[in-house]
């Protein structure tokens, strides 16, 4: 999961592409740590966990018409459709309180060649998918795109969809995403994390519990039978990819194709994702940005190799980290929390490599007091704002995230432990600084309104997952989780590439296989890896 505040929200052809402002950097894989599924107790079986409960039925129409006006002065596809879908905010009450649950629909199927419905979900956790429709017509083929009507939604909680807030006052990745102090202490990460965790209990209330993956899958259903649809395909990138999967497991029969993307491991939601992967993760990574800078060594002076520019990041990290440097024109600074943040962000996809590298050399000179109009240029481009509505809290994405993976499973509340393995991790794995194995708020949140979901195995064989090799957000071996507890029911697409996004990004052997399964519904006969990507 990569949670991005992306233009995914603005409808912009290129939403899946740049990521330099965060708001929630990204776990797409968010949390942490190292206790295994075992440690949150038994899970109940598929049929327990909600399947039976997800069936329960009750209004399901959608009037369909304008969607909601986009912040920025930015137009949506007048062709994109919207309505609202009422659905229960507790499936186990499901006469009880409603939430709406906002809707989009393209319609790009041809008559003759309809198949269904492609529902889509962005990731985050917590972006909004309303505008994601409108992307993926412009880089799917006809052959797709002629046999399904493209869906896309605002998950419970998120954007137009009943959203939440806490409240919070610095709704900002740092709180989010905690890197300990220059010294390795988490003092004042113990204290932000019971702060936030407070600020939810006091303001969004027990309600929030209920804003979990589960009933989003049950809302998905919901939306199925709206559509008057006896099956749904479905496309989840990031974060969706676990969604997918657990509405895989709760409502297997209703599934028809789906395309699984950058991918979590369902077997680590959440305090184990980012701990047990993500430091490796970047380390697999950020050499495909050292390389970009190295080849320019000669005008940003970073390092004539590798290790080089990785120990000058490194460096310039832990300066930061006890000096921070004032951005002019910002009321923030740019501290060793931020510089790894924003290169998260800009390694998501290759694209972004050379303004990553430029950004390194900004960064390090505004560190010695030298920064060059050049480079005051770099930092206004990497930290220039995303257009925000007003009818949408400023901390939504940030309350929702929160609400996600904290409320999908419960998490240790022993600081001491958190403290262990944050000082284990920074040594081990230097440029994540030890933030994976932090404590976060979810150290002190209320205990989860369900079990956890057990992603199961058997089923249809209808799952294609597609992975990079150097994907730092969700990392390889997260794709290789998913598919070991899914089974002989998909098949992985492996790439040798970088970045969190798969399809469309220079593989014609992944892309040939997403393409031929949406349309036909032939999957390789056996897991695939893709070898076709140039190296820049």
């Amino acid at each position: 999961m990569t949670t991005t505040r992306s233009s995914a929200q603005h409808g912009h052809p290129r939403s899946r592409r740049f990521a330099a402002t965060v708001l929630v950097s990204a776990l797409a894989g968010t949390a942490l740590f190292a206790c295994g599924a075992d440690a949150w107790g038994t899970q109940p079986s598929a049929e327990a966990a909600g399947k039976s409960v997800g069936e329960t039925t009750g209004d399901t129409k959608i009037t369909w018409g304008e969607c909601p006006a986009l912040a920025g002065g930015h137009t949506r596809d007048s062709h994109l459709a919207c309505g609202t879908l009422k659905v229960p905010l507790d499936y186990r009450n499901p006469g009880g309180v409603k939430i709406d649950v906002a809707v989009s629909r393209l319609s790009t199927a041809q008559p003759g060649k309809r198949r269904g419905v492609l529902l889509l979900n962005p990731g985050g956790p917590a972006l909004g998918g309303l505008g994601m429709p409108r992307t993926m017509a412009s880089e799917l083929p006809n052959a797709v795109l002629d046999r399904y009507d493209l869906i896309g939604f605002d998950p419970r909680g998120v954007a137009h969809s009943t959203p939440q807030s806490c409240g919070l006052r610095d709704p900002s990745v740092s709180g989010l995403f905690p890197y300990p102090a220059a010294d390795g202490s988490i003092t004042k990460n113990v204290t932000r994390a019971k702060t936030d965790a407070k600020q939810c209990a006091d303001t969004a209330g027990k309600n929030l519990r209920y804003y979990n993956t589960a009933n989003t899958a049950r809302d998905m259903d919901r939306i199925r039978q709206a559509l008057g649809e006896r099956k749904i395909s479905y496309w989840g990138q990031s974060y969706g990819t676990y969604l997918g999967a657990v509405y895989r497991s709760l409502f297997q029969g209703r599934t028809d194709r789906m395309i699984l993307e950058g991918n979590v491991d369902p077997t680590k939601v959440w305090a184990n994702q980012v701990a047990d992967t993500w430091g490796k993760g970047m380390a697999d990574r950020f050499p495909d940005a050292a390389r970009v800078a190295a080849a320019q060594a000669g005008t940003l002076q970073l390092g004539t190799n590798v290790a080089q520019v990785t120990r000058t990041y490194l460096a310039l990290a832990d300066r930061l980290d006890r000096t921070p440097a004032a951005l002019p024109g910002a009321s923030m600074s740019l501290d060793g929390a931020l510089l790894r943040n924003m290169t998260y962000a800009l390694l998501l996809h290759n694209d972004n490599l050379p303004l990553l590298a430029k950004f390194w050399k900004a960064a390090d000179d505004l560190s010695h007091g030298s920064a060059t109009p050049a480079d005051l240029a770099v930092l206004k481009e990497v930290f220039a704002g995303t257009p925000t509505s007003p009818d949408i809290p400023a901390d939504n994405q940030a309350t929702m995230f929160m609400a996600l993976t904290c409320g999908d499973a419960e998490w240790p509340h022993d600081v001491d432990g958190y403290a262990a393995r944050t000082a284990a991790d920074r040594e081990r794995w230097p440029l994540t600084a030890g933030m994976p194995a932090n404590i976060w708020a979810c150290a002190y949140w209320d205990k989860p309104a369900e079990t956890t979901v057990k992603v199961v195995k058997g089923g249809p064989r209808n799952t294609l997952i597609l992975q990079n090799r150097r994907d730092h957000a969700t990392p390889w071996e997260s794709g290789v989780g998913l598919r070991k507890s899914l089974g002989d029911g998909s098949v992985l697409v492996g790439v040798d590439n970088g970045g969190h996004s798969v399809h469309g990004e220079g593989s014609a052997c992944a892309d040939k296989a997403t393409v031929a399964f949406l349309a036909t519904g032939h999957l390789p006969d056996r897991d695939v890896y893709c070898t076709d990507v140039a190296r820049g």
